[in-house]
């Protein structure tokens, strides 16, 4: 058997979606995004504030790792890191991202892209704080960053066994958050 034919036989969509929400959307995507973890965390997903965070190197290359989102607020989606990374690194030289979210047994995604600002050192010393003595060794005084990107879009997807997906799609624009509708939006 090729690998192809391997890939394609194994099953997808497997999750049970939720029952759609009676709710309407909120003006926020903060709020849709904490309305969406809570549900995974209830639906038995593990590690629900695990997310891939997508950077560029040097040259343009994309690059990618697994992280944990530490905080959600006004002032952005928070991870953080060693200064001494190449995640850090790659954030010093083209300060933006897109952090990704997905929960299988929901069968939904979040996508959050936009700018990555350096939080002050006293939030990046309250987080290392804030890790247990184990994770904290060997790091030191200034060694520990934690960063916030600061969405202009959030996508979420909702996925569906029969292939009818939606999409709720927020963009920032200079009023505040605005809902687009994903068949005119150019991804």
């Amino acid at each position: 058997m090729t690998m192809a034919t391997w890939l394609r036989s194994l099953p997808s969509l497997t999750g049970t979606p939720p029952t759609p929400d009676a709710e309407p959307l909120p003006d926020q995507p903060e709020e849709l995004f904490e309305r969406w973890i809570r549900q995974a965390v209830d639906a038995g997903v593990a590690e629900a504030h695990g997310a891939t965070l997508s950077t560029v190197d040097a040259h343009g290359v994309p690059d990618a790792r697994t992280l944990i989102l530490k905080d959600l607020g006004p002032d952005g989606w928070a991870f953080a890191g060693p200064r001494a990374s190449a995640k850090a690194a790659q954030l010093a030289a083209h300060p933006a991202a897109a952090l990704t979210f997905w929960w299988p047994a929901v069968l939904r995604s979040v996508r959050v892209r936009g700018r990555v600002v350096e939080a002050s050192a006293e939030e990046s010393a309250a987080d290392l704080a804030a890790r247990s003595a184990a994770a904290r060794d060997g790091i030191g005084p200034g060694e520990w960053v934690l960063w916030r990107l600061v969405a202009d879009r959030v996508e979420f997807w909702q996925g569906s066994p029969d292939r009818r997906h939606l999409r709720t799609i927020y963009r920032r624009t200079d009023d505040g958050w605005q809902l687009t509708d994903p068949e005119s939006e150019t991804r």
